[in-house]
């Protein structure tokens, strides 16, 4: 009797070299133990990195059974039941069926060619096929089909963007496997219905088109990875997007119940930013956030988290929209309100609601205060520009390009002084990213400050001490490693409660602070 088949999906996430020089970039990691690796190398003569998928090779005795296997196995396997199980039980259930087969069928095969065969079941099957080993890999940040014949390319968190060896060949095969995405979110596309956008049930985000009349290279796809695992406010720190002062001040904004939109364009790091600063939101405050498409992922158990759903047919039977959903929230007590992206009427519900006191942050497509402005006021928003004086900040992300690397940075951070019936904004810049130099200006007028200041009591001096030791506690745990999300959490919680002992722990003071 051959001893069951084992599928390590989650590999311990190796400590990635970051090396300036592309040339200089040869890693090897597992990604789906014992079969699939992925090499990520300099390749000389395209000129690029190339992110490699390397799975197991089959000879042609073993492919003719693999698809003998695939032919049949289809009248004994619920998909749809199976990837509802755990990886144990999807395992277990394929490896019946499939030596079940191989029984009935009379196929002659030795347990070393069925391992190998037995991935490539489980990978069609239950997972993504090509594309399953690269949604294992915790570093990709999206995937990317433009259609047949040409790679797909991937954004990885170290090395950015690469080619990979994965290419679709066949139109049926592509407009299979969008088929399957639709299935996997629970839509439906179609010639009539080309455009997909969904969620996975991960929470992976999903866009796709269906027809080549829509796509000139055939059906092609989008998938934004969801991360199971947060990042925390110290990781982005490290990344350089942004810097400590920056954190510290959205620290002590969000534990004094200030207003924040992040606006940028797309990818820009929007929703990561979001997750970050979320660990600072008070650890006794309850907290119900809104979103089309599942992204957000806090660390903290008092979260209520909710996603609009789409109606079925034409006449929007059961559709929950996201206007919906945030004037129902309002209505089951927060202490903060976070919508995922603002770009509806949902708007006017929220700046309503930050007007009555219940603190809101969220994301927003735009590059500028004007632009976000304008957004706000011009259908299908339509708010009324002096209603924007509840917002506090604006922090705007950008993509940049810093000494020949692709990278995220928090532009500026710019407060709302006034906003007149015009839609003229007032505005202060205390931070902002200097492109040529690579550097983060801190000018240290924060009229956020003044306002927090006089609604609390709190001078400012003290508040511009708290803020900057708060830097300095980040930038000690940055320096110190500490990027694990619960570890993170402990540290901002325990900090709310009793600072100077957190201070005292990381050697920034020696005695406590004077109130």
């Amino acid at each position: 009797m051959p001893e069951p088949i084992t599928i390590n999906l989650n590999p311990v996430i190796p400590p990635l070299p970051k090396i300036e020089d592309k040339t200089k970039i040869n890693v090897r990691y597992t990604l789906i133990i014992p079969y699939v690796s992925v090499h990520i190398y300099w390749n000389k003569e395209q000129g690029e990195l190339i992110y490699e998928v390397e799975e197991p090779k089959l000879d042609e005795n073993e492919n003719s059974i693999l698809k003998d296997l695939e032919k049949n196995i289809k009248e004994l396997i619920d998909v749809n039941v199976v990837i509802e199980k755990t990886n144990e039980a999807m395992i277990s259930h394929i490896e019946k069926s499939s030596r079940l087969l191989i029984d009935e069928l009379g196929l002659k095969i030795s347990e070393e060619s069925y391992k190998k065969i037995f991935y490539y079941l489980f990978r069609d099957f239950v997972g993504l096929n090509e594309i399953e080993p690269i949604m294992r890999d915790y570093f990709i940040e999206d995937i990317e089909c433009n259609g047949i014949n040409t790679p797909v390319y991937i954004i990885h968190r170290v090395y950015r963007n690469m080619r990979t060896n994965v290419v679709y060949k066949s139109i049926d095969d592509l407009s299979s496997f969008i088929e399957k995405l639709a299935q996997r979110c629970g839509k439906y596309v179609s010639y009539a219905n080309p455009l997909l956008d969904g969620s996975l049930p991960d929470g992976s985000r999903v866009n796709a088109t269906y027809s080549i009349d829509i796509t000139s290279r055939g059906p092609t796809f989008t998938i934004r990875k969801f991360t199971k695992i947060p990042w925390t406010p110290i990781q982005i720190l490290d990344t350089g997007t942004l810097s400590p002062e920056m954190l510290a001040y959205f620290w002590i904004l969000l534990e004094n119940k200030s207003n924040i939109l992040i606006a940028g364009g797309t990818a820009s790091g929007k929703t990561t930013l979001l997750n970050a600063i979320a660990f600072f939101i008070p650890p006794e405050a309850r907290v119900v956030s809104i979103e089309d498409t599942k992204e957000l992922n806090l660390a903290r158990e008092n979260w209520l988290p909710s996603v609009a759903r789409i109606s079925i047919g034409t006449e929007k039977v059961g559709e929950v929209d996201l206007f919906s959903l945030l004037k129902n929230s309002f209505r089951q007590n927060p202490d903060y309100v976070i919508v995922g992206e603002v770009r509806g009427k949902e708007a006017f519900v929220l700046f309503q609601g930050m007007a009555s006191g219940h603190s809101s942050i969220g994301t927003v497509h735009a590059d500028s205060v004007d632009t976000l402005i304008k957004r706000l006021e011009t259908p299908p928003i339509e708010l009324s520009p002096t209603l924007v004086n509840v917002l506090d900040v604006v922090a705007i992300m950008t993509h940049a390009v810093v000494g020949k690397k692709e990278s995220r940075k928090l532009r500026e951070i710019v407060e709302i002084v006034n906003v007149d019936p015009d839609g003229v904004a007032l505005t202060n810049t205390p931070f902002v990213w200097k492109a040529g130099e690579d550097v983060f200006y801190f000018k240290k007028d924060s009229k956020v400050f003044e306002k927090i200041s006089k609604r609390s009591g709190v001078s400012l001096e003290h508040l511009y001490k708290d803020f900057e030791l708060r830097a300095r506690l980040l930038h000690e745990m940055c320096v110190k490693k500490i990027f694990d999300f619960v570890q993170t959490q402990k540290i901002i919680n325990q900090y709310h409660k009793d600072p100077d002992a957190v201070l005292q722990a990381f050697g920034i003071v020696e005695k406590p602070m004077a109130s």
